[in-house]
Protein backbone atom coordinates (compact mmCIF):
# COMPACT_ATOMS: atom_id res chain seq x y z
CA UNK A 1 0.00 0.00 0.00
CA UNK A 2 1.65 3.08 -0.89
CA UNK A 3 -1.08 5.64 0.86
CA UNK A 4 -4.26 6.20 2.35
CA UNK A 5 -6.32 9.53 1.18
CA UNK A 6 -8.71 11.39 2.78
CA UNK A 7 -10.48 14.57 2.18
CA UNK A 8 -11.26 17.22 4.54
CA UNK A 9 -12.57 20.86 4.94
CA UNK A 10 -10.03 21.96 7.07
CA UNK A 11 -5.72 21.22 6.04
CA UNK A 12 -4.30 23.09 8.18
CA UNK A 13 -6.45 21.21 11.32
CA UNK A 14 -6.31 18.30 9.81
CA UNK A 15 -2.30 18.63 9.76
CA UNK A 16 -2.30 19.59 12.96
CA UNK A 17 -4.43 16.33 13.83
CA UNK A 18 -2.29 13.54 12.53
CA UNK A 19 1.17 15.39 13.71
CA UNK A 20 -0.32 15.19 17.09
CA UNK A 21 -0.78 11.74 16.25
CA UNK A 22 2.80 11.84 15.40
CA UNK A 23 2.98 11.77 11.88
CA UNK A 24 5.45 14.00 10.12
CA UNK A 25 4.23 16.10 6.93
CA UNK A 26 6.30 14.94 4.43
CA UNK A 27 5.39 17.52 1.08
CA UNK A 28 2.22 19.77 0.13
CA UNK A 29 1.15 20.04 -3.33
CA UNK A 30 -1.59 22.11 -5.38
CA UNK A 31 -3.12 19.43 -7.68
CA UNK A 32 -4.91 20.29 -10.77
CA UNK A 33 -4.84 19.75 -14.45
CA UNK A 34 -5.80 17.45 -17.45
CA UNK A 35 -3.81 14.12 -15.61
CA UNK A 36 -5.86 14.83 -12.23
CA UNK A 37 -8.82 15.08 -14.19
CA UNK A 38 -8.69 11.91 -15.59
CA UNK A 39 -7.23 10.40 -12.60
CA UNK A 40 -10.11 11.05 -10.26
CA UNK A 41 -13.03 11.35 -13.14
CA UNK A 42 -13.99 14.72 -12.37
CA UNK A 43 -13.44 18.48 -14.17
CA UNK A 44 -11.53 21.07 -13.30
CA UNK A 45 -9.93 19.57 -10.44
CA UNK A 46 -8.12 21.82 -8.07
CA UNK A 47 -6.95 20.80 -4.55
CA UNK A 48 -4.02 20.93 -2.04
CA UNK A 49 -2.93 18.01 -0.81
CA UNK A 50 -0.23 17.34 2.32
CA UNK A 51 1.69 13.94 2.36
CA UNK A 52 1.59 12.57 5.76
CA UNK A 53 4.65 9.95 6.97
CA UNK A 54 4.17 7.71 10.08
CA UNK A 55 7.11 7.78 12.18
CA UNK A 56 8.57 3.99 11.05
CA UNK A 57 8.18 5.39 7.31
CA UNK A 58 6.24 2.64 6.19
CA UNK A 59 2.63 4.44 6.11
CA UNK A 60 0.98 7.23 4.42
CA UNK A 61 -2.00 9.71 4.68
CA UNK A 62 -2.80 11.97 1.73
CA UNK A 63 -5.02 14.59 2.89
CA UNK A 64 -6.99 16.79 0.12
CA UNK A 65 -8.78 20.03 0.85
CA UNK A 66 -10.82 20.39 -3.10
CA UNK A 67 -11.10 23.69 -3.88
CA UNK A 68 -13.19 22.73 -7.12
CA UNK A 69 -15.22 21.12 -8.16
CA UNK A 70 -16.43 21.78 -4.64
CA UNK A 71 -16.35 18.77 -1.98
CA UNK A 72 -19.47 16.38 -1.27
CA UNK A 73 -20.84 15.70 1.74
CA UNK A 74 -20.69 11.98 2.69
CA UNK A 75 -23.60 12.07 4.19
CA UNK A 76 -25.44 12.83 7.50
CA UNK A 77 -22.34 14.25 9.78
CA UNK A 78 -20.83 11.79 12.08
CA UNK A 79 -22.04 9.12 10.63
CA UNK A 80 -21.94 6.11 13.31
CA UNK A 81 -19.16 3.43 12.99
CA UNK A 82 -21.14 0.92 11.45
CA UNK A 83 -21.39 3.30 8.16
CA UNK A 84 -20.63 1.24 4.96
CA UNK A 85 -17.42 1.91 3.56
CA UNK A 86 -13.95 3.16 4.99
CA UNK A 87 -14.39 4.28 8.54
CA UNK A 88 -11.19 4.32 10.49
CA UNK A 89 -7.41 4.07 10.50
CA UNK A 90 -5.90 3.02 13.73
CA UNK A 91 -2.71 4.00 15.21
CA UNK A 92 -0.35 2.47 17.78
CA UNK A 93 0.18 4.48 20.76
CA UNK A 94 2.33 4.19 24.14
CA UNK A 95 -0.32 6.06 26.44
CA UNK A 96 -4.17 6.22 24.87
CA UNK A 97 -4.93 8.70 27.85
CA UNK A 98 -2.00 10.73 26.79
CA UNK A 99 -2.66 10.62 23.12
CA UNK A 100 -6.62 11.53 23.98
CA UNK A 101 -5.73 14.78 25.69
CA UNK A 102 -3.89 15.57 23.32
CA UNK A 103 -6.01 15.38 20.12
CA UNK A 104 -8.94 16.89 22.43
CA UNK A 105 -7.07 19.87 22.42
CA UNK A 106 -7.50 19.70 18.09
CA UNK A 107 -11.22 19.29 18.63
CA UNK A 108 -11.51 14.72 18.96
CA UNK A 109 -14.13 13.68 20.62
CA UNK A 110 -14.08 9.93 21.95
CA UNK A 111 -16.88 7.95 19.97
CA UNK A 112 -17.20 5.65 22.71
CA UNK A 113 -15.25 5.36 25.44
CA UNK A 114 -11.69 3.43 26.50
CA UNK A 115 -12.17 -0.29 26.40
CA UNK A 116 -9.89 -3.08 27.43
CA UNK A 117 -9.39 -6.15 25.09
CA UNK A 118 -8.68 -9.42 26.84
CA UNK A 119 -5.04 -8.78 28.54
CA UNK A 120 -3.64 -7.65 24.80
CA UNK A 121 -5.09 -3.72 24.22
CA UNK A 122 -6.41 -1.03 25.48
CA UNK A 123 -8.67 0.52 22.61
CA UNK A 124 -10.62 3.83 21.17
CA UNK A 125 -12.24 5.63 18.51
CA UNK A 126 -11.59 9.53 18.48
CA UNK A 127 -13.64 11.60 15.63
CA UNK A 128 -11.23 14.45 14.55
CA UNK A 129 -11.18 16.50 11.70
CA UNK A 130 -14.01 16.39 8.68
CA UNK A 131 -15.42 14.03 10.99
CA UNK A 132 -12.74 11.19 10.10
CA UNK A 133 -12.63 8.18 12.82
CA UNK A 134 -9.26 7.74 14.39
CA UNK A 135 -8.83 4.14 16.15
CA UNK A 136 -6.10 4.15 19.07
CA UNK A 137 -4.40 1.03 20.10
CA UNK A 138 -2.35 0.69 23.56
CA UNK A 139 -0.47 -2.83 23.35
CA UNK A 140 -0.42 -3.68 27.39
CA UNK A 141 2.76 -5.33 28.45
CA UNK A 142 2.81 -9.29 28.96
Amino acid sequence: MDNVGIVVDDLEAAIAFFTELGMELEGRAQIEGPWADRTVGLDGVRCDIAMMRTPDGHGRLELAKYHSPAPIGAGPHNPPHNTLGMHRVMFAVDDIEDVVARLRTHGAELVGGLARYGDSYRLCYVRGPAGIIVGLAEQLSQ
